[in-house]
């Protein structure tokens, strides 16, 4: 199929058909839940966080545990079991720390930082499956998630650790799970988001707060990003025994995060992560001025052609300039693919994992992939257009996530933004932001840009 002529708003569908949008001038919005379940999906292993691993204790005095194996936390045979079917070997980082709070005797409450990937489904599933007594027919644990696809994720988990857990069964408060008003709820474990809970726990009396044993508040950063929801969780919270263990995570701890978290869970323990120092030091950062769209192809054709690339992500503003880059580069016979907000989560898995895969050399992407995907090949990051915010300031944080994509792992990266004239003061705020140096590189010296080396 010939794709000349086809411009801005057609997009080549995975298999290769073309497809008309709309909203192609929007930028895309990044989602925290739908990023939360993608980083699900796509990190089936368990990635050991480089990071440090920080404890305060509510009381100082007492003293800390932590673990190496499983069998130090003398749980129950049945867990163990489940624990090692699921292909857990030795507890990650987080959980080395987080589980003797998690299963102290008596029941802990804590405040823990952690990314998906890292243990911490597992770690309070293993806290609530624990406290659960199988003979009580009853809600014992409460899990509250952001969404019905979290909730699942998150269930699945439970469903797979409990496996050798006889009688032990769990419940979806969730929309569209509809539960006649006087059913009695037998089931132990009880997974659901905010409105559903308050609607089930108030309104039509299918759960008792006051026989909660384990209250879950998971992806908090998310949660306090929705309508509604950080009031339905206090709600909720404020109905449970003093009693009630409570633990709450959340991937990143903004001081809004803090004060939901301090406000909702009491005497806390806390787990934090030092933060990740995503620096620029490692990259090696160009600019090349251009005309428009078209010469901005043009000079990334031009570096393509004289750099040795393991592979590559290239980040435009919108939807609309995404989509003609991709029809662009695969008219040229550039192997591509293209990852925007209007996919499912689980096309956009699909596609980073075959990005992964190597299958694809270029990724194509608006900001929905700025966070939290680690492809150690991707050797460059291109900035097709700046980042920039509402009001059309440069967006730090962004630019930083962008193209800290590509010097992680120790490794060196590097990065061109391309940019026409009148955005050129936007990169000088960049530069002198992150106190680094941005040189600018003529895309038509081929001997230039051959120089360039990792």
């Amino acid at each position: 199929m010939n794709l000349r002529g086809i411009r801005s708003t057609t997009v080549p569908n995975i298999d290769g058909s073309l497809n008309t949008e709309e909203d192609d001038d929007e930028d895309d919005v990044v989602d925290l839940a739908a990023n939360s379940l993608l980083n699900k999906l796509i990190r089936q292993s368990l990635v050991e966080s480089s990071h440090r691993v920080e404890v305060l204790q509510k009381d100082p005095s007492s003293p800390l545990y932590s673990v190496k194996t499983f069998e130090e936390l003398r749980l129950k045979e049945e867990l163990l079991k489940g624990i090692y079917a699921m292909g857990f070997n030795r507890p990650s980082k987080i959980q080395e720390m987080a589980l003797p709070m998690m299963l102290a005797h008596p029941p802990q409450n804590l405040i823990a930082q952690s990314q998906s990937g890292t243990g911490k489904t597992a770690a309070f599933v293993l806290a609530m499956l624990s406290r659960v007594n199988a003979l009580e027919l009853f809600p014992q644990c409460l899990c509250l998630a952001p969404t019905y696809e979290l909730a699942l994720q998150t269930g699945r988990v439970v469903e797979r650790m409990g496996k050798f857990c006889v009688d032990v069964e769990v419940m979806y408060a969730i929309r569209g799970n509809r539960i006649p008003r006087g059913t009695e709820v037998t089931k132990q474990i009880i997974i659901g988001t905010p409105g559903t809970v308050l609607d089930w726990c108030f309104k039509r009396k299918l759960i008792d707060l006051t026989k909660i044993r384990v209250f879950v508040l998971d992806e908090a950063d998310v949660m306090i990003d929705t309508q509604g929801f950080s009031d339905q969780s206090i709600r909720i919270q404020r109905a449970l025994p003093s009693e009630c263990q409570m633990l709450l995570f959340s991937a990143t701890f903004e001081d809004s995060v803090w004060q939901f978290a301090e406000r909702i869970i009491p005497d806390p323990n806390v787990i934090k992560l030092r933060k990740e120092e995503l620096t620029l030091n490692n990259i090696r950062q160009y600019y090349v001025l251009c005309e428009n769209r078209k010469d901005k192809y043009q000079a990334l054709c031009n570096i393509y052609g004289g750099i040795t690339i393991g592979q590559a992500i290239i980040f435009c503003q919108t939807r609309r300039n995404a989509k003609w880059l991709t029809v662009e580069m695969m008219q040229d016979g550039h192997q591509v693919s293209l990852l925007s907000g209007e996919l499912t989560v689980e096309q956009r898995a699909s596609i980073i994992q075959r990005f992964r895969d190597g299958k694809e050399k270029v990724l194509i992407t608006t900001n929905v992939c700025a966070r939290g995907i680690d492809v150690k090949q991707v050797t460059i990051v291109v900035n097709f257009d700046l980042p920039v915010n509402q009001s059309e300031e440069p967006d730090y944080e962004t630019y930083l996530h962008r193209i800290g994509r590509t010097g992680r792992f120790g490794k060196k990266g590097l990065a061109f933004n391309m940019i026409e004239v009148d955005k050129l003061p936007l990169l000088m705020k960049i530069q002198d932001h992150f106190n680094s140096n941005i040189k600018q590189l003529d895309p038509e010296d081929m001997d230039e840009i051959e120089k360039i080396e990792y």
